[in-house]
């Protein structure tokens, strides 16, 4: 016995769903958010007595692997030495420094700084 088999009976239109598809992604690339540049990822450590600084200077990153970069340069202290030598100590400096870095290589960016002819050398802190 042979039955009888009906191709095409129901027509498939994949036009609307290729529209909905396409309002989807139009919708998730309008509302997710993009990092346009990733910066340097480090935790700051809270403190009780933060304040706002006024004026923009120099900012030194000391991440937690003890990475050095200034304004998101990666440098070596001798390289840092050097451009801090011809800078002279007129500008503010801010340490970014990751609360898991240790206390001796924040201490050797601020030694730096001052030896540098920098006097005014702030630490970035979170407010409580």
């Amino acid at each position: 016995m042979r039955l009888a088999r009906r191709w095409g009976a129901v027509p498939v239109d994949i036009a609307p769903m290729i529209d909905v598809v396409f309002q989807q992604l139009i919708y998730f690339m309008l509302t997710s958010s993009f990092i346009l540049h990733p910066g340097i990822r480090i935790t700051l450590p809270k403190a009780a007595s933060s304040q706002q600084l006024s004026e923009s200077g120099l900012v030194i990153t000391l991440t937690k692997d003890h990475l050095v970069y200034l304004d998101d340069e990666l440098v070596t202290f001798k390289e840092l030495r050097r451009k801090f030598a011809g800078l002279g100590g007129g500008k503010p400096v801010l340490i970014r420094a990751d609360r898991f870095a240790y206390v001796d290589k924040l201490i050797e960016l601020w030694d730096l700084c001052r030896e540098t002819g920098f006097r005014e050398v702030h630490i970035a802190t979170l407010p409580e």
